[in-house]
């Protein structure tokens, strides 16, 4: 009796990958900081800022205590749902590279972002229903980070979703991507179009670089199909 093979899957990142901010991110965390009397770090900084779980991000700031983080949180958190949100685009030739892959893939979510917030953005994007599943981290902000990190839990939660299909590639602008890529075995290709530098993607063992949108489907195709022995692009 045969075992049906599922089909392969394709995990995205979202902010940086799929979705521009528009600045919504590290102008929302600059002015969460300032309404609580907080020194505001440099553009860098924050933009360093954009990846990793916020409450992560903020511990490392001067002037973020436990006392005052979920405040913090609570602030950035409302701006972005009342301003951010909209503010955010999809990046060019995301929809079209989604729609291409999506009759041959399970296209996948996996974000740093809370579940529930990174489920709202992608349905006011209109992205949603390219995917069979969006997972992010903890709603509550506060949770301790899980043992192997919020990104790992993440594509672990999606894979899990389909079934574990025996071949998947992540898709991402930022080492924490590719991180959880080599956590799980997958190749993984590093976007050059959101916040993570070509040396980055390059240090963090990205199988492949992409600078358009428009060339991800065939990228994800030679990946899904050959694995890390693709050579990195560009």
């Amino acid at each position: 009796m045969s075992v049906p093979v599922s089909r392969p899957a394709i995990l995205f990142d979202l902010d940086g990958t799929l979705v521009d901010p528009a600045g919504s991110i590290t102008g929302g965390i600059a002015a969460s900081l300032r309404h609580h009397g907080l020194p505001v770090p440099g553009p860098d900084r924050l933009h360093a800022l954009v990846g990793p779980p916020l409450r992560e991000g903020l511990r490392s700031l001067e002037g973020v205590t436990e006392e005052n983080l979920p405040a913090v949180i609570r602030d950035y958190r409302a701006r972005y749902l009342s301003h951010g949100m909209a503010a955010s685009t999809v990046y060019p030739g995301v929809r079209e590279a989604l729609t291409d892959l999506g009759g041959e893939y399970r296209l996948l979510v996996a974000t740093s972002k809370p579940r529930t917030l990174a489920r709202h953005l992608l349905q006011r994007q209109g992205l949603d229903h390219h995917f069979a599943a969006i997972c992010g981290s903890d709603d509550d902000e506060t949770a301790p980070v899980p043992a192997h990190g919020t990104k790992v839990q993440a594509m672990a939660e999606a894979l899990a979703a389909v079934g574990h299909p025996q071949r998947a590639v992540m898709v991402g602008d930022r080492h924490f991507d590719l991180d959880g890529a080599a956590h799980h075995g997958l190749p993984g290709i590093g976007v050059l179009w959101g916040f993570g530098t070509r040396e980055e993607l390059a240090g963090a063992g990205a199988t492949a670089l992409c600078g358009d949108a428009a060339d991800l489907p065939a990228m994800c195709r030679r990946l899904v199909r050959y694995g890390h022995a693709g050579q990195p692009a560009l």
